[in-house]
């Protein structure tokens, strides 16, 4: 069932993702603009990190710490290589404790699994998004 939110709503969408999500891995899908990052600092917040969030673009990955459990954020929208997903020790990351949080998953495709958590985001106007967990 699509949510479509704005930004003074993006604490609802974001206790929407954490109850229903289906595992720890969140696959963010979304045209460049669409809210991503946006989102995924929100979640981390809910999450219970108060580290700063900023996209890990250059760096392919950042760390968040909470209470409870590691956040690791990938960005691969820089990627050229799926392999360098790897040189980093991706699957690593897939087994350890702590959620993982993903933009641009589809340049890795090759290495995901198939119930890890799909979020389309999609733009409906300049202030609204729809969310959707595929």
């Amino acid at each position: 069932m699509p949510v479509t939110y704005n930004l003074a709503q993006i604490d609802e969408a974001v206790q929407y993702i954490i109850k229903n999500a289906k595992n720890n891995v969140l696959l963010f899908y979304g045209e460049m603009g669409a809210g991503k990052t946006t989102l995924i600092k929100a979640l981390v917040k809910a999450l219970g990190s108060e580290d700063k969030v900023s996209s890990p673009t250059f760096s392919l990955v950042n760390e968040y710490h909470t209470p409870r459990e590691p956040i690791y954020h990938f960005d691969f929208y820089r990627l050229e290589d799926p392999n360098e997903a790897l040189d980093i020790g991706l699957e690593e990351y897939f087994n350890s404790p702590g959620w993982i949080l993903i933009e641009w998953p589809q340049k890795i495709q090759d290495f995901l699994e198939e119930n890890f958590q799909k979020i389309e985001i999609s733009i409906q106007n300049e202030n609204t998004r729809t969310l959707n967990l595929c």
